[in-house]
Protein backbone atom coordinates (compact mmCIF):
# COMPACT_ATOMS: atom_id res chain seq x y z
CA UNK A 1 0.00 0.00 0.00
CA UNK A 2 1.33 3.51 -0.82
CA UNK A 3 0.05 6.93 0.10
CA UNK A 4 -0.40 10.21 -1.78
CA UNK A 5 -1.67 13.26 -0.90
CA UNK A 6 -5.03 14.97 -1.51
CA UNK A 7 -4.63 18.37 -0.97
CA UNK A 8 -2.43 18.53 2.22
CA UNK A 9 -4.34 15.15 3.23
CA UNK A 10 -2.47 11.88 3.35
CA UNK A 11 -4.50 9.10 1.76
CA UNK A 12 -4.07 6.11 0.59
CA UNK A 13 -3.68 6.34 -2.82
CA UNK A 14 -6.31 3.84 -4.01
CA UNK A 15 -8.57 6.03 -2.70
CA UNK A 16 -7.32 9.79 -4.34
CA UNK A 17 -9.54 8.83 -7.86
CA UNK A 18 -12.62 8.14 -5.89
CA UNK A 19 -11.48 11.39 -3.85
CA UNK A 20 -11.11 13.69 -6.61
CA UNK A 21 -14.19 12.21 -8.14
CA UNK A 22 -16.27 13.51 -5.24
CA UNK A 23 -15.30 16.90 -5.78
CA UNK A 24 -16.10 17.51 -9.25
CA UNK A 25 -19.20 15.58 -8.61
CA UNK A 26 -20.00 18.16 -6.07
CA UNK A 27 -18.87 21.16 -8.19
CA UNK A 28 -19.64 20.13 -11.82
CA UNK A 29 -23.31 21.98 -12.11
CA UNK A 30 -21.06 25.27 -11.03
CA UNK A 31 -17.87 25.07 -12.35
CA UNK A 32 -18.09 27.11 -15.12
CA UNK A 33 -19.85 29.99 -13.09
CA UNK A 34 -17.08 29.17 -10.71
CA UNK A 35 -14.40 29.42 -13.17
CA UNK A 36 -15.53 32.77 -14.09
CA UNK A 37 -15.64 34.14 -10.61
CA UNK A 38 -12.52 32.43 -9.35
CA UNK A 39 -10.28 33.88 -12.34
CA UNK A 40 -12.35 36.92 -13.04
CA UNK A 41 -12.83 35.64 -16.30
CA UNK A 42 -9.07 35.08 -17.01
CA UNK A 43 -9.17 31.26 -17.87
CA UNK A 44 -10.28 32.01 -20.90
CA UNK A 45 -7.34 33.89 -21.84
CA UNK A 46 -5.25 30.98 -20.83
CA UNK A 47 -6.98 28.65 -22.86
CA UNK A 48 -7.34 30.73 -25.77
CA UNK A 49 -3.42 31.10 -25.35
CA UNK A 50 -3.14 27.34 -25.13
CA UNK A 51 -5.29 27.38 -28.29
CA UNK A 52 -2.86 29.28 -29.76
CA UNK A 53 0.27 27.42 -29.41
CA UNK A 54 -1.55 24.16 -30.15
CA UNK A 55 -0.79 24.23 -33.64
CA UNK A 56 -3.64 22.91 -34.32
CA UNK A 57 -5.28 22.83 -38.64
CA UNK A 58 -7.40 21.24 -40.23
CA UNK A 59 -7.91 17.41 -40.59
CA UNK A 60 -5.81 17.24 -37.05
CA UNK A 61 -6.65 14.64 -34.51
CA UNK A 62 -6.95 15.88 -30.99
CA UNK A 63 -7.47 14.20 -27.44
CA UNK A 64 -8.56 16.81 -24.92
CA UNK A 65 -7.60 14.87 -21.56
CA UNK A 66 -9.39 16.09 -18.16
CA UNK A 67 -12.10 18.13 -20.43
CA UNK A 68 -14.15 18.72 -18.29
CA UNK A 69 -17.41 21.35 -19.15
CA UNK A 70 -15.37 21.19 -23.03
CA UNK A 71 -13.88 24.95 -23.43
CA UNK A 72 -10.39 23.45 -25.12
CA UNK A 73 -13.03 20.54 -26.96
CA UNK A 74 -14.97 23.13 -28.55
CA UNK A 75 -12.25 25.68 -29.55
CA UNK A 76 -10.68 22.87 -31.37
CA UNK A 77 -13.46 21.58 -33.14
CA UNK A 78 -13.20 24.65 -34.76
CA UNK A 79 -9.33 24.88 -35.28
CA UNK A 80 -9.22 21.23 -37.05
CA UNK A 81 -12.45 21.46 -39.02
CA UNK A 82 -14.53 18.83 -37.37
CA UNK A 83 -17.53 17.42 -39.28
CA UNK A 84 -16.01 19.11 -42.34
CA UNK A 85 -18.04 22.43 -42.55
CA UNK A 86 -15.32 24.00 -44.61
CA UNK A 87 -15.44 21.58 -47.32
CA UNK A 88 -12.29 23.03 -49.20
CA UNK A 89 -10.37 21.42 -45.93
CA UNK A 90 -9.91 18.36 -44.33
CA UNK A 91 -11.89 17.09 -41.80
CA UNK A 92 -10.58 16.74 -38.43
CA UNK A 93 -11.68 14.89 -34.79
CA UNK A 94 -11.59 15.71 -31.69
CA UNK A 95 -12.35 13.37 -28.38
CA UNK A 96 -13.72 14.93 -25.20
CA UNK A 97 -12.56 12.30 -22.23
CA UNK A 98 -12.89 12.84 -18.59
CA UNK A 99 -12.62 10.37 -15.26
CA UNK A 100 -15.71 12.26 -13.64
CA UNK A 101 -19.15 11.22 -15.04
CA UNK A 102 -20.75 14.22 -13.62
CA UNK A 103 -18.31 16.43 -15.54
CA UNK A 104 -18.13 14.66 -18.56
CA UNK A 105 -22.28 15.02 -19.49
CA UNK A 106 -22.13 18.61 -18.21
CA UNK A 107 -19.51 18.98 -21.23
CA UNK A 108 -21.39 16.93 -23.51
CA UNK A 109 -24.29 18.78 -22.92
CA UNK A 110 -22.48 21.84 -23.09
CA UNK A 111 -21.23 21.14 -26.69
CA UNK A 112 -24.34 19.88 -28.01
CA UNK A 113 -25.83 23.03 -26.86
CA UNK A 114 -23.30 25.44 -29.16
CA UNK A 115 -24.10 22.72 -32.15
CA UNK A 116 -20.56 20.61 -31.65
CA UNK A 117 -21.53 16.62 -31.50
CA UNK A 118 -18.36 15.63 -30.05
CA UNK A 119 -17.43 11.71 -29.01
CA UNK A 120 -17.02 11.64 -25.69
CA UNK A 121 -15.17 8.91 -23.22
CA UNK A 122 -15.20 8.51 -19.60
CA UNK A 123 -11.58 7.35 -18.84
CA UNK A 124 -8.54 7.27 -16.72
CA UNK A 125 -5.88 9.39 -18.39
CA UNK A 126 -3.34 6.78 -16.71
CA UNK A 127 -4.87 4.10 -19.26
CA UNK A 128 -6.34 5.60 -22.02
CA UNK A 129 -8.39 3.77 -24.41
CA UNK A 130 -6.62 5.26 -27.74
CA UNK A 131 -3.89 3.51 -29.83
CA UNK A 132 -0.29 4.20 -30.22
CA UNK A 133 0.23 7.35 -32.49
CA UNK A 134 -3.48 7.89 -33.09
CA UNK A 135 -3.55 11.85 -31.80
CA UNK A 136 -1.67 14.85 -33.31
CA UNK A 137 -2.47 16.88 -30.11
CA UNK A 138 -3.51 16.13 -26.25
CA UNK A 139 -4.36 18.25 -24.34
CA UNK A 140 -5.43 18.73 -20.36
CA UNK A 141 -6.49 21.77 -18.74
CA UNK A 142 -6.57 21.70 -14.84
CA UNK A 143 -6.32 18.34 -14.41
CA UNK A 144 -3.03 17.08 -14.20
CA UNK A 145 -3.07 18.50 -10.93
CA UNK A 146 -5.66 15.79 -9.63
CA UNK A 147 -4.54 12.38 -11.23
CA UNK A 148 -2.46 10.33 -8.69
CA UNK A 149 0.23 9.17 -10.75
CA UNK A 150 1.38 11.97 -13.19
CA UNK A 151 4.17 10.18 -14.53
CA UNK A 152 2.13 7.34 -15.52
CA UNK A 153 -0.48 9.81 -16.92
CA UNK A 154 1.99 11.57 -18.71
CA UNK A 155 3.91 8.67 -20.38
CA UNK A 156 0.36 7.52 -21.58
CA UNK A 157 -0.29 10.87 -23.27
CA UNK A 158 3.27 10.41 -24.95
CA UNK A 159 1.93 7.47 -26.10
CA UNK A 160 -1.72 8.37 -28.00
CA UNK A 161 0.54 11.29 -29.98
CA UNK A 162 2.23 10.27 -33.26
CA UNK A 163 5.80 11.42 -34.20
CA UNK A 164 5.72 14.97 -34.12
CA UNK A 165 2.75 15.63 -32.11
CA UNK A 166 2.73 18.25 -28.87
CA UNK A 167 0.93 17.82 -25.79
CA UNK A 168 -0.71 21.23 -24.21
CA UNK A 169 -0.70 20.84 -19.96
CA UNK A 170 -2.38 24.26 -19.08
CA UNK A 171 -2.51 24.24 -15.05
CA UNK A 172 -1.82 26.38 -12.27
CA UNK A 173 1.40 26.74 -10.98
CA UNK A 174 3.71 28.59 -9.42
CA UNK A 175 3.30 32.15 -8.61
CA UNK A 176 6.08 34.98 -8.66
CA UNK A 177 7.46 35.06 -5.41
CA UNK A 178 6.50 38.79 -4.12
CA UNK A 179 2.74 37.75 -5.36
CA UNK A 180 2.78 34.74 -2.82
CA UNK A 181 0.99 36.38 0.19
CA UNK A 182 -2.04 37.81 -1.61
CA UNK A 183 -2.49 34.95 -3.78
CA UNK A 184 -2.37 32.74 -0.25
CA UNK A 185 -4.58 35.23 1.48
CA UNK A 186 -6.83 34.94 -1.72
CA UNK A 187 -6.80 31.58 -1.78
CA UNK A 188 -7.11 30.25 1.45
CA UNK A 189 -9.18 32.94 2.67
CA UNK A 190 -11.73 33.96 -0.17
CA UNK A 191 -12.12 31.03 -2.31
CA UNK A 192 -13.72 28.49 0.02
CA UNK A 193 -16.03 31.54 1.11
CA UNK A 194 -16.94 32.05 -2.65
CA UNK A 195 -17.56 28.28 -3.08
CA UNK A 196 -19.67 28.09 -0.01
CA UNK A 197 -21.61 30.65 -1.31
CA UNK A 198 -21.83 29.75 -5.17
CA UNK A 199 -21.77 25.81 -5.13
CA UNK A 200 -23.02 25.22 -1.60
CA UNK A 201 -19.85 23.75 -1.23
CA UNK A 202 -16.82 25.31 0.47
CA UNK A 203 -14.43 21.60 1.08
CA UNK A 204 -14.03 21.42 -2.45
CA UNK A 205 -12.69 24.74 -3.63
CA UNK A 206 -10.02 24.38 -0.31
CA UNK A 207 -8.65 21.23 -1.73
CA UNK A 208 -8.38 23.15 -4.68
CA UNK A 209 -6.40 25.83 -3.37
CA UNK A 210 -4.33 22.99 -1.28
CA UNK A 211 -3.89 20.89 -4.74
CA UNK A 212 -2.63 23.58 -6.45
CA UNK A 213 0.77 23.99 -3.75
CA UNK A 214 0.88 20.34 -3.81
CA UNK A 215 1.42 19.89 -7.82
CA UNK A 216 4.79 20.12 -9.07
CA UNK A 217 6.04 23.34 -10.01
CA UNK A 218 7.33 24.86 -13.58
CA UNK A 219 10.83 23.40 -13.63
CA UNK A 220 9.73 20.24 -11.70
CA UNK A 221 6.80 19.58 -14.24
CA UNK A 222 9.11 20.32 -17.50
CA UNK A 223 11.65 17.58 -15.90
CA UNK A 224 8.79 14.91 -15.36
CA UNK A 225 7.79 15.57 -19.01
CA UNK A 226 11.14 14.72 -20.35
CA UNK A 227 11.26 11.85 -18.03
CA UNK A 228 7.83 10.90 -19.62
CA UNK A 229 9.49 10.58 -22.80
CA UNK A 230 9.16 14.02 -24.35
CA UNK A 231 12.14 15.09 -27.19
CA UNK A 232 11.46 18.67 -25.57
CA UNK A 233 9.82 20.12 -23.14
CA UNK A 234 9.03 24.31 -22.23
CA UNK A 235 6.76 26.02 -20.73
CA UNK A 236 5.09 29.73 -20.49
CA UNK A 237 4.00 31.62 -17.73
CA UNK A 238 0.86 33.64 -17.39
CA UNK A 239 -0.80 35.82 -15.00
CA UNK A 240 2.50 36.19 -12.90
CA UNK A 241 2.64 32.14 -12.33
CA UNK A 242 -0.60 31.72 -11.05
CA UNK A 243 -0.76 29.42 -14.57
CA UNK A 244 1.80 27.89 -16.76
CA UNK A 245 1.47 26.09 -20.21
CA UNK A 246 3.03 23.52 -20.45
CA UNK A 247 4.24 22.08 -24.09
CA UNK A 248 6.35 18.57 -24.76
CA UNK A 249 7.11 17.74 -28.04
CA UNK A 250 7.50 13.96 -29.78
CA UNK A 251 9.13 13.62 -32.58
Amino acid sequence: MSDTHFGYETVDEREKAGKVREVFASVARKYDVMNDLMSMGAHRAWKAFAIAQSGARPGMRVLDVAGGTGDLAYAFAGKVNVGGADKSKPAGEVWLTDINGSMLGVGRDRLTDRGRILPVAQCDAEKLPFPDEYFDIVSVAFGLRNMTHKDAALAEMGRVLRPGGRLLVLEFSKVWTPLKAPYDAYSFGILPRLGKLVANDAASYQYLAESIRMHPDQETLKGMMLNAGFDRADYFNLTAGVVALHRGFKY
